[in-house]
């Protein structure tokens, strides 16, 4: 198969009918493992908002069961990536997803910058660590995949084109990103996560890198030291040198799929309906 059979598919689709088809296409085959990294980095961005830090130190799951937290996050992401929003999983996904933003009093703001960061911080992620450069219709395809979700988690006034949702996510940022306590504690309760993944010597090194990866309103926000300049060099020029051994390498003949891995939290499985706190033994 061609390293760009994907692509010249992706090209022959409608970025509005063929949207779940698209995303699916691109994350699973194309930026698997990127896509994932910025995934993970797009709902740290959140935690930079103060009123959605505030509502997270409040609730303590990061604090308290922090592993479980980011597992139960990724796994509900991947059943609408990976299966469309118009599956019977992708539907059971956002149902349990509103049933538990439904306890909260959030903003539609906040849902609509959280409901931005899952289309932009993924393009953003590929155009500059991706192996290839990144087609307008997969641009498209992610803004309408993620609209729809959005219009079926019930999130209003969502911007009606690429471009005026983009702009929404930068001037919000610009707006609310600034340092409080529970930003940090909250990041804290994250990076503990990440950290968790790795030996405890590697520890003070994986720190500084993922530092490195923090545009710096988003690491001032959280209250970071700037790392060392050792460091986001290394960590930038590591992320490009994947990129040209990705490139060089036959291309992926079987999807990626979250969904059918072991997690950490859920070694043998898991039931969509049972995802959440494990305080809330409510299922569907």
């Amino acid at each position: 198969m061609s390293r760009y059979a994907i692509l010249n598919q992706v090209k022959q689709l409608d970025p509005i009918t063929d949207n779940q088809q698209i995303v699916f296409l691109t994350g699973a085959y194309e930026y698997p493992w990127l896509t994932q990294r910025a995934l993970e980095f797009a709902l740290f961005r959140t935690y930079a908002v103060p009123s959605i830090s505030e509502l997270l130190a409040k609730t303590a799951q990061f604090e308290h069961h922090g592993q479980r937290r980011y597992d139960d996050t990724a796994l509900i992401i991947a059943e609408i990536v990976e299966y469309g929003y118009d599956s019977e999983r992708g539907r059971v996904a956002i149902k349990q997803m509103n049933r538990l933003h439904g306890r909260f009093d959030i903003s539609n703001e906040d849902f609509l910058y959280v409901l931005s960061t899952f289309i932009y911080e993924p393009i953003r992620w590929n155009e500059r660590y991706g192996w290839r450069e990144v087609h307008n219709t997969e641009r498209l395809a992610s803004y309408y995949f993620w609209r729809e979700v959005g219009t079926r988690m019930n999130i209003k006034h969502i911007p009606p084109t690429y471009a005026e949702f983009e702009a929404f996510n930068i001037a919000y940022e610009r707006e609310n990103f600034r340092y409080t306590a529970t930003n940090h504690q909250v990041g804290e309760a994250t990076m503990r996560v990440f950290l968790g993944w790795y030996p405890k010597p590697l520890h003070p090194i994986i720190r500084q890198v993922i530092y490195s990866l923090l545009d710096e309103p988003l690491r001032e926000a959280f209250g970071y030291e700037k790392p060392a300049s050792i460091f986001r060099m290394g960590s930038h020029y590591g992320l490009h040198l994947l990129r040209q051994i990705i490139r060089l390498t036959p291309p992926r003949k079987t999807p990626y799929r979250l969904t059918n891995r072991a997690t950490r939290t859920y070694p043998f499985g898991y039931r969509t309906a049972h995802i959440g706190p494990i305080d809330d033994k409510s299922s569907d």
